[in-house]
């Protein structure tokens, strides 16, 4: 019985074995239960080389090869031109509803799911700049009012809620968000980011991908989220003359410290999984051939280990553009060797690679690094699992009362006010009120958005708000450029200057009869945008406002009314004659659908504002550049004309007066150093302030900015009530690259400047060392 039973247990033993030998020789990669890189590694040894290709592509308008003219699918069209399967598919179902993206992209996915010989799915991503960019999905602000807030946590939830919206509609890749220092304000990009300073950047930026990604450390992404996309790596926002894709030549230093900073803290802190690649070159290389950037910067050093893709078309503009190479099948080579894993938007260039690699031309292995990270992250996002989208869900998720709710929440933190008379807040009764301007009907949404059905102008906020109890007059004034100002019209034309004038003067005339008038002027889609072509621009010379704005600002002000502005625009506008004259200047940058709701409740009090300057406002193209923080040796000034800006960074106003006193600071330890004070509401309304900690290294081995904000912290009071407000930097916050380009830390003297903006004048002065 003994050998029996020891017989019975050999059997059974060696089963065992020839039955794991067999799991361990064919693992599925379909199988749940195995890690994802096993996964992967089984599934891209079964690949055949045209089957690898087809994951480093995506298509965006080449969806017309799979959709009819009615958008409906044709499976025959992507079995023609998708046997081997595809990568990625671009926001291609402009005009869909929710449910009918959801629903069309189940019938995509079922397609590459069931009908290809690995069903390997395909990854849908969308532009996520302030909300999914799809018709009437909700809109927030963008990003440069955003950050305006100094709210993270109130980005969190709105990227949180994009990434809910995205997910159901179903993309499960948001290429969003912007992490460029926007240092030069003739560029038209400066919309999409989050200003000019590299911390608020990074805060603003890791609080984004956290709102994508969550906080999920699991091998798979949550069923309710996205995976965030940082772009443009790098140095993309400070372009040589203000022009898009021109070149961003700096020291390493400047790129570093400036430029690279929130990528590097926002890699760290909330490890995002896609990096995109700028069409900017440095030092004479374009970052999509850049080894030093995508491998040397990202991967050893900052240890990224997500998927890079290229910027739309950056890979054929190595030869186009740049002419760093003679061919596109190079430009594809050299781009695949530096490191971007897959090409966006169309599968122009990388599909050449073929040919390289039977020839010997080019390894395999640069081919099967980039499609392991890109299936890595296709288990991850659980495309495998559950490659579909619960149609029913869409439409309740892209309409959520609560996300509404939210769009107007970050839209009243990120209104600021510049000035104030004390006409506001607005109580009127029985007076009569001219909405003037040519954005007072204009759907002022901003870039990255489509048409939204739900936006809720200037004119129509101040009619609901005031209308019943008093007389609400409305005139255009004049025109800024043609088209109603749309984002995507190639050419842009200024309105006829005739008509303009006859539209002026009839704005006289309406004012004429009024008590108070609400100017909306400032600027449109147009006249501050991506110029990602020479027939599609963007970007200005000049920092005024186009067209007959200004002359219509100055023939009101004639007419002695008071005069209440709002602007709507992309890019600061130097309005040196405006703060002069008007008495109260609300900046709303682009505030997203609620933004007429909005500014109405900031003129009749029911919002006390908050909102802080996220970049600086030059008095002129001249005063260019004007972000806070210089080195010493600049802005010595000039003959004739002041060299500060007219507005500095963090700059606003409230309705209520904010006092900080009993500052005190120590240092713990010798490694750490504590700043405490008290901020009192002193005035008649609740409201916000965000105290500001800045700090100036007073003797160093390299120059150092004047003052680099370190923290921040919004906080909200009741009239009369105080809090006590404590800030902590480690050596690490005070150390900087020196002569050797290592980042170190040097003993000595700092200054701390605490306070409610970037201005000399309103912050509070304390020195202490640190050995």
């Amino acid at each position: 019985m003994k050998k029996t039973g020891l017989l019975i247990i050999t059997v059974i033993f060696c089963i065992s074995c020839t039955n794991n030998k067999e799991m361990k020789k064919d693992i599925e990669y379909k199988d749940a239960s195995l890690s994802i890189e096993e996964r992967v590694e089984d599934l891209l040894s079964r690949m055949t080389l045209d089957e690898k290709l087809a994951q480093i592509v995506g298509v965006w308008n080449e969806s017309d090869t799979f959709l009819d003219e009615d958008k409906r699918l044709n499976l025959d069209s992507l079995q023609k031109y998708y046997p081997n399967g595809l990568g990625q598919i671009a926001r291609s179902f402009a005009g869909y509803s929710a449910t009918e993206m959801a629903q069309i992209t189940n019938e995509i996915q079922n397609y590459f799911v069931d009908k290809t010989r690995l069903g390997i799915p395909v990854l849908f991503h969308e532009e996520c700049l302030h909300g999914v960019m799809e018709n009437n999905a909700i809109s927030f602000p963008h990003p440069i009012a955003m950050a305006g807030s100094f709210n993270t946590e109130q980005v969190e939830k709105v990227y949180s809620y994009i990434a809910e919206d995205a997910r159901c509609r179903g993309a499960r890749l948001a290429l969003t968000p912007v992490l460029d220092v926007a240092r030069d304000p003739r560029w038209g990009r400066v919309e999409e980011t989050y200003g000019e300073d590299p911390y608020l950047i990074a805060q603003m930026a890791t609080s984004a991908v956290r709102g994508f990604q969550g906080y999920n450390d699991s091998s798979y992404l949550a069923s309710n989220k996205v995976m965030a996309t940082l772009k443009h790596f790098a140095a993309h926002g400070q372009p040589e003359g203000g022009n898009n894709c021109a070149p961003a030549n700096y020291s390493e230093r400047v790129l570093r410290e400036v430029f690279l900073y929130p990528f590097e803290f926002t890699i760290k802190n909330a490890k995002p999984k896609a990096i995109m690649a700028s069409y900017n070159e440095i030092d004479g290389v374009p970052s999509h051939t850049s080894t030093w950037l995508l491998k040397k910067i990202l991967r050893d050093e900052y240890l990224f280990d997500g998927f890079v893709v290229s910027d739309y078309y950056g890979i054929e503009q190595l030869e186009e553009r740049h002419h760093t190479v003679a061919t596109l099948q190079e430009a594809a080579k050299q781009a695949l060797m530096a490191g971007v894993d897959i090409e966006l938007p169309e599968p122009n260039a990388y599909i050449l690679l073929k040919e390289l690699i039977e020839n010997g031309e080019l390894d395999e292995a640069y081919l099967n690094n980039a499609v392991r990270r890109l299936l890595h992250y296709k288990f991850y996002a659980g495309l495998f699992d559950s490659p579909y989208m619960v149609v029913e869900d869409a439409k309740a998720i892209s309409e959520s009362k609560e996300a509404v709710k939210l769009s107007y929440e970050i839209a009243s933190e990120s209104a600021i006010l510049l000035k104030n008379d004390d006409i506001l807040p607005l109580t009127f009764q029985n007076k009569t009120i001219a909405v003037i301007g040519p954005n007072a009907k204009y759907h002022a949404i901003g870039g990255y958005s489509c048409p939204n059905e739900n936006f809720k102008t200037i004119y129509q906020g101040i009619e609901e708000k005031f209308g019943t109890k008093n007389r609400v007059l409305y005139s255009k004034g004049c025109g800024i450029t043609t088209d109603d100002g749309s984002w995507f019209e190639d050419e842009v034309k200024r309105t006829s200057e005739k008509e303009d004038r006859l539209l002026l003067q009839e704005a006289i005339t309406v004012a004429k009869q009024s008590d108070v008038v609400i100017l909306c002027i400032g600027g449109n889609e147009q006249t501050s945008r991506e110029a990602w072509q020479e027939n599609h621009l963007g970007d200005r010379t000049d920092l005024q406002m186009v067209g007959l704005q200004n002359e219509l600002f100055e023939s009101l002000y004639a007419l002695k009314k008071p005069i209440i502005v709002v602007l709507n625009h992309g890019r600061p506008l130097a309005i040196t004659e405006i703060d002069k004259k008007a008495n109260a200047i609300i900046d709303c940058w682009y505030l997203g659908q609620e933004s007429g709701r909005v500014v109405a409740d900031i003129i009749d009090g029911t919002i006390n504002p908050s909102g802080k300057l996220a970049i600086s406002i030059p008095r002129s193209v001249g005063h260019i550049p004007s972000y806070y923080n210089y080195k010493p040796s600049a802005r010595r000034g000039y003959l004739f004309d002041d060299v500060t800006p007219l507005y500095d960074f963090g700059y606003g106003l409230s309705y209520s007066e904010f006092d900080i006193t009993n500052v005190q600071s120590k240092a713990t330890n010798n490694e750490t150093i504590e700043l405490s004070l008290d901020i009192t509401n002193m005035g008649d309304y609740d409201g916000a302030e965000v105290v500001q900690l800045y700090v100036n290294d007073v003797v160093c081995s390299v120059t150092r900015p004047v003052k680099e904000l370190k923290a921040f912290k919004k906080v909200t009071l009741k009239k009369g009530e105080f809090q006590r407000v404590q800030f902590s930097l480690s050596k690490h916050d005070l150390s900087f690259y020196d002569q050797n380009m290592n980042f170190n830390f040097e003993p000595g003297e700092f200054k701390l400047l605490v306070g409610t903006s970037s201005n000399s004048e309103d912050l509070t002065e304390i020195l202490v060392t640190l050995n």
